[in-house]
């Protein structure tokens, strides 16, 4: 595992060179949120980082339901028993391993790993909007329908889950990049991707960071590429 910090944020990324999923931790003044879980595997490893840095752990928060950003959600909730597990509301359906489509989703199915051996349940469910610390929580579907990407009002980080990758070549979910495939084929519904990544890019982050991937700085023009990119191919 590689530990990379920019300012509050800390990616912590398993498999970096193969098959890189990444997790972050978030900074606060006084504690602590992780954003994604990653493989079961993963959890002791995000452990040990979170107690290295002194500060409870007061958040777990998804940002969509696939098996490679919640497989840990199990163990660190034994760990930290405390800490608040947050969701969509869409997606906790995906955590409780449901994948039946709602009455305004289409015919489009949903696709990826989704678990069907998590045990916990969420603390809450997160809508548009709402704030987890200094997070504002901003809906993103596409790559799952309940996805979602979290915007860090102190210094315009964004983390976007899948919604965008960086791993083979920055580029929204559903752009099917042949050195890295993987969320390409894990992908829902790439037209509410691509619209989902227009708004992210409207935010013009200073930092994006990425399910899969390395961070980008002053990421707008990156992104606009990858956009504009889908808008030909979908």
């Amino acid at each position: 595992m590689k530990v990379t910090q920019f300012d509050t944020l800390y990616q912590l990324t398993f498999f970096p060179n193969l098959f890189p999923v990444n997790c972050y931790i978030i900074e606060e003044e006084t504690e602590l949120t992780l954003i994604d879980t990653g493989l079961a595997s993963h959890g002791p490893k995000i452990i040990e980082v979170i107690k290295s840095l002194s500060k409870p752990l007061s958040t777990i928060l998804l940002t969509h339901g696939h098996d490679d950003h919640v497989g840990s959600v199990d163990i660190l909730k034994k760990e930290f028993p405390d800490a608040q597990l947050c969701i969509s509301a869409r997606d906790s359906l995906l955590l409780n391993g449901d994948k039946r489509l709602l009455d305004d989703e289409g015919m489009l199915p949903i696709k990826g790993g989704i678990s069907t051996k998590i045990k916990s349940s969420p603390d809450r469910l997160l809508y548009e909007q709402n704030t987890v610390g200094s997070l504002k929580v901003i809906s993103s579907p596409g790559h799952t329908p309940g996805s979602i990407s979290l915007f860090d009002e102190r210094n315009s980080f964004l983390i976007t889950g899948d919604a965008f990758q960086t791993k083979g070549g920055i580029a929204v979910a559903g752009t099917l990049k042949l050195t890295f495939p993987f969320p390409a084929f894990a992908t829902w519904d790439k037209n509410r991707s691509l619209n989902s990544a227009k708004q992210l890019a409207s935010l013009h982050p200073k930092l994006l960071a990425v399910g899969h991937g390395t961070c980008i700085t002053d990421p707008y023009e990156a992104m606009m590429k990858a956009i504009q990119k889908a808008e030909n191919t979908f």
